[in-house]
């Protein structure tokens, strides 16, 4: 069962920790004092992770049973691999029969047992080889994409849905029946045509913040569930009208 962190000093570190000033802006040193104090850093180091996010899944997959039973799993927007490490676990992903693949335009250190490309996801060849990497149907695709931020809320917004979008589209590509979608967005609304699209083509589709995503963030998660599987496209546009 995935906790939330006990007083936040299962390190022994200390909460509470200041930066000193020295030439950092005060903004810089806010964003350090607010993660070396973060118990869910502290606690993502304790057990070998490569990041907090790690207890983001691990919070979804608790009430939502996401990754139980998955044999295959991609992971876009990968970096630094956190989730990564999970799905290699859960998959029983080795090198000599990789089971997962990641992907992330940013570099990430090698991982057992997932094949990691450093490509932009929106390249044409990158749904063929992450594809192939995984050697069959995948059961999950996961996406923590977001694009670089502008500081301009709106913005930011469009950009990071349009990734979910694009993820979107390729998990209902690839996903095998009763396989499940997870995507961060932001909190400002789903576009209403990606969530018809999720709908016709999965069993469930909710919102989810799980709480190891800080409180004051934005952002929060697109849960797909039970994959319904590739159908004839006038059999799909049928049920679209049905659903009107």
């Amino acid at each position: 069962m995935t906790k939330p962190p006990a007083g936040g000093n299962r390190t022994g570190r200390k909460i509470g920790q200041k930066v000193k000033k020295g030439k950092l802006k005060a903004s810089s040193r806010r964003w350090i004092e607010r993660h070396i104090n973060d118990p869910y850093v502290q606690r993502a180091r304790l057990e070998g992770y490569r990041a907090r996010a790690v207890f983001k899944l691990l919070e979804i997959d608790e009430k939502h049973a996401i990754l139980a039973g998955a044999k295959r799993i991609i992971d876009l927007g990968a970096a630094p691999g956190s989730w990564s490490q999970i799905a290699a676990r859960v998959t029983g992903s080795t090198d000599a029969d990789p089971r997962v693949a990641a992907i992330d335009f940013l570099e990430m250190d090698p991982l057992p047992g997932v094949r990691i490309f450093q490509m932009d996801f929106l390249e044409p060849d990158a749904p063929r080889q992450l594809i192939e990497a995984v050697g069959g149907t995948p059961d999950l695709v996961m996406s923590d994409m977001a694009a670089p931020t502008t500081g301009h809320r709106q913005t930011d917004h469009l950009r990071t849905m349009h990734l979910c979008e694009v993820a979107a589209h390729f998990a209902v590509e690839v996903l095998g029946e009763g396989g499940h979608f997870l995507a961060k967005t932001f909190q400002g609304g789903t576009e209403h045509g990606l969530l018809t699209m999720l709908k016709q083509n999965f069993r469930q589709v909710i919102h989810v913040k799980p709480a190891a995503s800080r409180a004051e963030s934005v952002e929060m998660f697109l849960l797909a569930k039970g994959f319904k599987g590739r159908r004839p496209e006038h059999a799909a546009a049928s049920d679209g009208n049905a659903d009107a």
